[in-house]
Order: structure tokens, then C-alpha cells, then sequence
């Protein structure tokens, strides 16, 4: 699967991650970036930087008739990036907010789930010419985290989520191979945006998540893990996952 020449849609384009994806698809050479965000008049300024390539679509994943409208308009996608997230930083006994917890759940799990199911058949449609020359045809990016696999109590509910996105992911992997459809799985540490501004170090930068993450498409790996954090904390996990998830619920009582 290669990035330069793909044309690409990535979701939650005016968030902490989404702009950097713009720019990492610009640099990889991709011809046509359509940017979708609830907002588009967001976008403004970032497809203002290359208005033949950056495309700003209205877009709100946890909306049928948005994602609908989406996959009939962006037709010609075979790059799909589920990029938007939310995450409310609420413990679940301490101080749940089911309200919250709903988004969470709307826009992290269904939200991914529904853009997938949406964009599968333009994918496979875009890929055919792929298949006859024998290379990967198509792909989906689903932007996770390493909490996905662990809960960190602090942020409990966003954790749940996002491990329901991460069995989403393996699933509509599992499905969509027959139509050499890849799916990747990003799974970053501590990203520096706004969301994690209260979190402490060590945390890895947008840019190189999303470096990462197109490498990962180019060289057709399932999983990838971001940061020197994020890459310790999997070594860890596959060596005692117990441990990991007793240090983890350690913050709650320090």
C-alpha cells in the first residue's frame, strides 16, 4: 500500500492529531486529502496551505446521515484514517458521568465502527486495479492507544472505549482481508496535545505518531506502536500483564 498517490479522508481533521496527518499525508505525496471535521469552516486555514490537495467535508461520525453522505461523496477514497476521538479523563466508582461515558463510547467505538462499515465497499471498489497487480488495495488507520489494552483508572472510561475500538479493529481486519483491505491498528503512549496537557511525561509527539503510522500502511504492519513508551509498555504487557495493570491501578491510590 503506498501513500504517495492514495487519495486519503482523515476524521477529526481539526484535532490535536488530525492536522499532523494532513501534513504527513502532504509530505508522502498523496494526491487529494479530504478533511472532515463537524465544522469545516475549521479547516480553513490548513487547506487554505494547499487548496488543490486539502478538501474540508462536513463530517460527524456518530451521525449515520453525515457518514452516509461521506462515502457517497469521497468515492474515490482508499485511504480511510478514523482519526476523531473523545476522551473526559473520569474515573468510573469515583465519579462517573454516564453522559460521557455515552460519547466516549459513540464517537471512539461506534463512531470508528461506522465510518469502517461505510467506507468497506468504497475501498474494495478503489482497490481493484491494486489487486490485478498484486499489492495491498486499500486501507484503514484507526487511531487507538495503548490504553487500549490496559486500563489507567484516571481515565477509566475512555480506556473502555477504546478497547472496544481495538476489537473492532481486529475484527473488520478479519473481514475485510478477503478484499486486501489492510487495517492498522495505531497504539501511541502519552501523545503531546491538549487532550494529555495534564498527563506527565514521557510523551511522543503528533508528528511522530503519524510517521509511524504511515509507515505502518506502507509496510503493511497490522500494529504499531509509537514512542519509546508505547513500545516498552507492549513488551511489558506480553511479558506480565498483571504487573502492568497493578502498577497502572497503583495511581489511584498515590
Amino acid at each position: 500500500m503506498q501513500v504517495q498517490g492514495s487519495i486519503a479522508l482523515v476524521t477529526g481533521a481539526n484535532g490535536g492529531i488530525g492536522q499532523y496527518y494532513i501534513q504527513g499525508l502532504q509530505a508522502a505525496g498523496a494526491n487529494r486529502i479530504y478533511a472532515g471535521a463537524r465544522n469545516p469552516d475549521s479547516l480553513k486555514d490548513i487547506a487554505a496551505t494547499d487548496p488543490d490537495r486539502i478538501i474540508p467535508i462536513p463530517l460527524d461520525i456518530t451521525d449515520e446521515v453525515s457518514v452516509k453522505a461521506a462515502a457517497e461523496s469521497c468515492s474515490d477514497v482508499n485511504l480511510l484514517i478514523n482519526n476523531a476521538g473523545v476522551g473526559f479523563n473520569q474515573r468510573l466508582v469515583a465519579e462517573i458521568n454516564f453522559d460521557k461515558v455515552r460519547s466516549e463510547i459513540e464517537v471512539n467505538y461506534l463512531g470508528t465502527l461506522r465510518m469502517s462499515l461505510a467506507f468497506a465497499p468504497v475501498l474494495k471498489a478503489n482497490g481493484r486495479e491494486a489487486i490485478v497487480s498484486g499489492g495491498t488495495t486499500s486501507c484503514i488507520v484507526n487511531m487507538l492507544t495503548m490504553l487500549a489494552k490496559v486500563n489507567f483508572p484516571l481515565n477509566a472510561s475512555y480506556c473502555a472505549s477504546k478497547a472496544a475500538a481495538l476489537l473492532v479493529t481486529q475484527g473488520i481486519r478479519a473481514e475485510l482481508a478477503s478484499q486486501k483491505t489492510l487495517v492498522v491498528g495505531v497504539m501511541p503512549g502519552t501523545v503531546d496535545t491538549g487532550m494529555s496537557k495534564n498527563f506527565p511525561p514521557p510523551k511522543v509527539a503528533p508528528e511522530e505518531v503519524v510517521r509511524a503510522a504511515l509507515q505502518a500502511v506502507i509496510d503493511e504492519v497490522e500494529d504499531v506502536y509509537p514512542g519509546e513508551q508505547a513500545q516498552q509498555m507492549q513488551a511489558q504487557l506480553l511479558q506480565d500483564p498483571k504487573a502492568v495493570e497493578k502498577w497502572m491501578a497503583a495511581v489511584v491510590a498515590s
